[in-house]
């Protein structure tokens, strides 16, 4: 009786290098080789599930990575690497040979969109957050974004978007805010 495995395949195509992940063991396809950890970006940690768009909203969904140290971090959260394309595959693995069977379904073909860093105790993940390419349909003026390769291609020498990681909301630069805190005087009652 023959077995077959279900394995989930990743391939994201990176500005200078290309990285194929599986989710457990080695699947060679189409001349390539899957492996469950790559020696600088770890191993895939989850996926949320995709979120279907309405109206104006795009597909998207979160890869969340267990990088293996300080280094990893900082290669993941290049931001070169925005826009860079990622697909996700599901294929049937035969048991006995290794091999895959058939095409593997291509689930989603995404782009990365922004990384955000997670810290627990003991534990560090990174968050891949990932759009459908049809994200450029709906852009009015492409390319531009909030993020630091698009901040310095208009201002070569500011690099204030460099350490802006994981920030829960998003502004524009130079917009007004509100003031926060207090403000203290060294007056004598």
């Amino acid at each position: 009786m023959d077995r077959i495995l279900l394995v989930g395949l990743l391939k994201a195509e990176l500005p200078g290098r290309t990285v194929l992940l599986c989710d457990g063991g080695f699947v060679t396809w189409n001349g390539e080789t899957y492996l469950s950890t790559d020696d600088v970006f770890g191993t895939a940690g989850g996926f949320e599930v995709p979120e279907e768009g309405v109206g104006d909203v795009i597909p998207s969904g979160t890869l969340t990575m267990l990088p293996p140290g300080s280094a990893a971090v900082i290669a993941l959260t290049n931001p070169a690497y925005q826009g860079s394309r990622m697909r996700f595959w599901i294929a049937e693995v035969d048991e006995a040979t290794g091999k895959v069977i058939g095409e593997p379904d291509l689930q989603a073909e995404w782009q990365m969109d922004r990384t955000t860093l997670r810290s627990k105790r003991g534990s560090r993940t990174v968050d891949i957050g990932c759009v459908s390419q049809a994200q450029r349909l709906l852009a009015k003026v492409e390319g531009n974004v909030l993020s630091s390769a698009f901040h310095s291609s208009i201002f070569p020498r500011e690099r204030g978007f460099d350490n802006a990681t994981g920030l829960p909301t998003e502004f524009a630069w130079g917009t007004a805010s509100s003031p926060r805190g207090t403000v203290a005087s060294n007056t004598r009652v």
